[in-house]
C-alpha cells in the first residue's frame, strides 16, 4: 500500500509518473531494453532530452538568453561551481544566511571567493528573512546568493531580493515549480532534483548566457558551465534515468494546467496545515507567519516527550517520513507538488485525533 510520504527529499514523485516509468522500464519505446541501458547520444535519448528541455522552458516561461543545463552532483556541487564560474579568485561576493542550506553554501564559496554576508538572521534563530529594505550589498560584488526556501527551517523568502546591477543567484532546490517565477530577475538558479523535479543526484542549472564562458582557470570541465553548455549536457555521460523521470515530470505538470494551477494547489494545502496547527493550542510553528515555506511545515507538539509516539502512530496510519531534522527536532511535513490534498487532510485529521487522545 502506498503511504503518504512527507519526505523532504528524496521525496514523492507523481504516482502517474512512478505507474508511467514502471511500465516503460524493461521495453522503453519498443526498443527491448530499458532506459537506462540505451545511449545517451543516441537518437531516442536525444529526443527526450531535447522535449525536457523545451518542456521545463515553457512551464518557467524561460525567457532567450537562458541556458539550462542537466547536470550530476546535486546542489551541493553547485556551491562551488557558482563561485567558480561567476567568480574572480579575489572577487567579492554577497550572501544572505537563512538557515542551514545558506550556511553550507557560505562556508564552500569561502574557499573560492571573499563572502560577505549581507544578512544574517540568527538572532531569530533562523526564523525569519531579513526585510527587503535592510539589505546592504557591496559594491562590485559578483553576484548576490540566497536561498529562497530553507528546507530544514521551514523558512521562505516572501519576495526576490532587490540586487540591482549585481547577478542574482539562488538555490531553488525545494521552491522550484511549485509556483510560477519570473526567471528574468535572476542570473543563475540552481535546484536539485530530488523535491519538485525528479531522483536524487539530478541538478538543474539555469543561467544566463552572458556570464558563462567565465570560469576562473582550474575549474574541472564538469563544472564549467559554458563546457557543459556547449556539449549540451552531455560532456560526460549524464544521470540518463533522472533525466527520463524529470522529463516524466514536466509533461505531469503540463498536465495539471501548468504552474499558476500548481500554485494554486500548494497554497491551499500549505494554508489548510497552518490554519490546524495554528489553531489547535496544542501544535506550533516557530516561523514567522510572514515567511512561512509552502513546502516544508515544521512543527512541535505541546509536549515533546510525545514525538516519538506521534510519529510511530503516523508512520501506522500511513503518513511517513514526519521526523524534523535532527537540529531541529519536533516534525515536518513536506507537501511538495507530488503530496496530493489528501495527503495534507489524512495528516490534519490525524493531528486532530492524536491531540483529543494525548492532550
Amino acid at each position: 500500500m502506498r503511504v503518504f510520504n512527507f519526505s523532504p527529499g528524496p521525496a514523492a514523485l507523481p504516482l502517474e509518473v512512478l505507474q508511467q516509468a514502471r511500465e516503460e522500464l524493461p521495453d522503453w519505446q519498443g526498443l527491448g531494453m530499458s532506459v537506462m541501458e540505451v545511449s545517451h547520444r543516441g537518437k531516442a535519448f536525444l529526443e527526450v532530452a531535447a522535449r525536457a528541455e523545451a518542456d521545463l522552458r515553457e512551464l518557467l516561461a524561460i525567457p532567450a538568453g537562458y541556458k539550462v543545463l542537466f547536470l550530476q552532483g546535486g546542489a551541493a556541487a553547485q556551491f562551488a561551481a557558482v563561485p567558480m564560474n561567476l567568480a574572480a579568485a579575489q572577487a567579492e561576493v554577497d550572501y544572505i544566511n537563512t538557515g542551514a542550506w545558506s550556511k553550507k553554501a557560505i562556508k564552500e564559496a569561502a574557499r573560492f571567493c571573499k563572502v560577505n554576508v549581507v544578512a544574517d538572521e540568527a538572532a531569530s534563530a533562523y526564523t525569519t528573512v531579513p526585510a527587503a529594505e535592510a539589505l546592504r550589498l557591496t559594491p562590485g560584488a559578483a553576484y548576490l546568493h540566497y536561498t529562497p526556501n530553507e528546507t530544514i527551517g521551514g523558512v521562505e523568502f516572501p519576495y526576490v531580493p532587490d540586487s540591482g546591477d549585481t547577478p542574482l543567484v539562488a538555490d531553488m532546490s525545494s521552491t522550484i515549480l511549485s509556483r510560477p517565477v519570473d526567471i528574468s530577475r535572476f542570473a543563475l538558479i540552481y535546484a536539485g532534483a530530488q523535491k519538485n523535479i525528479g531522483p536524487s543526484g539530478l541538478c538543474i542549472v539555469i543561467v544566463r548566457e552572458d556570464l558563462i564562458g567565465k570560469a576562473r582557470a582550474g575549474t574541472p570541465s564538469v563544472w564549467d558551465y559554458k563546457a557543459m553548455a556547449d556539449e549540451g549536457s552531455m560532456l560526460n555521460t549524464p544521470p540518463t534515468f533522472g533525466w527520463y523521470i524529470a522529463g516524466l515530470v514536466f509533461q505531469w505538470l503540463k498536465r495539471q494546467g501548468g504552474l499558476q494551477a500548481v500554485a494554486a494547489v500548494n497554497r491551499a494545502k500549505a494554508e489548510k496545515l497552518y490554519a490546524a496547527i495554528d489553531s489547535s493550542g496544542y501544535y506550533s510553528n516557530p516561523v514567522a507567519r510572514n515567511c512561512r515555506s509552502w513546502m516544508n511545515v515544521p512543527f512541535t507538539l505541546a509536549n515533546p516527550e510525545l514525538d516519538k509516539k506521534f510519529l510511530a502512530q503516523a508512520q501506522e496510519a500511513g503518513l511517513a517520513n514526519l521526523k524534523g531534522h535532527r537540529s531541529v527536532g519536533g516534525m515536518r511535513a513536506s507537501i511538495y507538488n507530488a503530496m496530493p490534498m489528501a495527503g495534507v487532510d489524512a495528516l490534519v485529521q490525524f493531528m486532530h485525533e492524536f491531540q483529543q487522545q494525548n492532550g
